[in-house]
């Protein structure tokens, strides 16, 4: 795959203020830098990764990273085939991203994306905006995105077929949502069919739960910030919730997502839902919230479990013997 993971971030907002208290105190990325129109913000060794501005001219932007100037010239070839115009972006641009050449283009939904090689790493340590052990980024890049879509098979192709994603699972109930993946995330994007286009949430991952449940605590403290509950995902397995964030969309903070074979991986259908327990969507109308838990309550019914995903230093093994539970290990 030519694209290796999300590298970046771009969101226009008039809610600068807002934004540089949510991104930094809450959500715990550092601030780097801030002016009337702008706020920078990090999120590991690279100089940036987040940005929030107010100017005029800018827009929402995805930056997918590839390996150098060559993949770069793949992709803009592959883009160029596909009719969709491609802006070769100034100097000026790639500094300000703090990367060496940058690339621009509009996806058939209207959102628009860069894709740059060559990040910038800062020589000062990351200092989160509050206690936090980091997020999970390196190869997995910094997170995901999810979009609504008007209609799947309009953007579906542009993803699959020209920028090179691989589709990882997909559910038609109770709502057509496709994941697709670029490196060992379980995806890197989604499409949600909605009727309209526009940003439906965006996820970073944390090292530690506790990361997570502390951040649970601090927005049960503040009005109407839980847009989702706690809960875990089916197919990443993520542990997360959801909050409003100050622009019209969520933001997801999660824990313990899976890592995919991709030698090896077969997308399917996902039957139970999104989640396997919890988020509840607060914003659903009671008839819709209703009809979500009967659909996630067939997983529990079913005795659905899966195992967590933890990495090496992050865990320690319980003390016990359970014969049922040893009993299932060998089935």
């Amino acid at each position: 795959m030519i694209i290796l993971g999300l590298g970046y971030i771009t969101i226009k907002s008039d809610k600068l203020d807002d934004w540089t208290e949510f991104s930094s105190a809450y959500l715990g990325m550092q601030l780097v830098d801030k002016t009337s129109s702008t706020a920078v913000l990090r999120m590991d060794e690279r100089k940036q990764r987040f940005v929030v501005t107010n100017e005029t001219a800018a827009s929402n932007i995805f930056g997918w990273e590839v390996n150098d100037r060559q993949s770069l010239d793949i992709l803009s070839g592959r883009l160029d085939k596909a009719e969709i115009k491609v802006t070769r972006e100034p100097k000026s641009i790639a500094d300000q991203r703090f990367v060496s050449e940058v690339i621009s283009f509009i996806d058939p939904s209207g959102n628009k994306h860069e894709a740059f090689y060559g990040p910038e790493l800062s020589n000062d340590k990351f200092k989160p905006g509050r206690p936090i052990s980091g997020f999970r980024t390196g190869t997995l890049g910094m997170g995901h995105i999810v979009l609504n879509v008007e209609k799947l098979e309009k953007t579906q192709w542009f993803f699959q077929d020209v920028l090179g994603f691989k589709l990882s699972d997909y559910m038609l109930r109770p709502f057509k949502a496709y994941f697709f993946h670029t490196n060992q995330r379980h995806h890197s994007i989604a499409l949600i069919e909605t009727g309209q286009n526009k940003i439906h949430h965006l996820m970073v991952e944390l090292y530690s739960l506790d990361d997570v449940g502390q951040c649970y605590d601090i927005a049960l403290s503040k009005e109407n910030r839980i847009g989702t509950t706690f809960g875990r995902h089916i197919n990443d397995n993520m542990t997360s919730f959801y909050s409003y964030s100050p622009s019209d969309f969520l933001f997801e903070y999660g824990w313990g997502g899976r890592t995919i074979d991709l030698d090896n991986w077969e997308p399917e259908e996902v039957t139970y839902g999104p989640s396997l327990w919890g988020h509840d969507r607060l914003w659903m109308p009671e008839d819709q919230l209703k009809q979500a838990q009967e659909v996630r309550s067939q997983a529990a019914k079913n005795n659905v479990r899966i195992p967590v995903n933890v990495m090496p230093g992050n865990y320690n093994i319980g003390v016990g013997e359970c014969p049922w539970w040893n009993n299932n290990l060998k089935k």
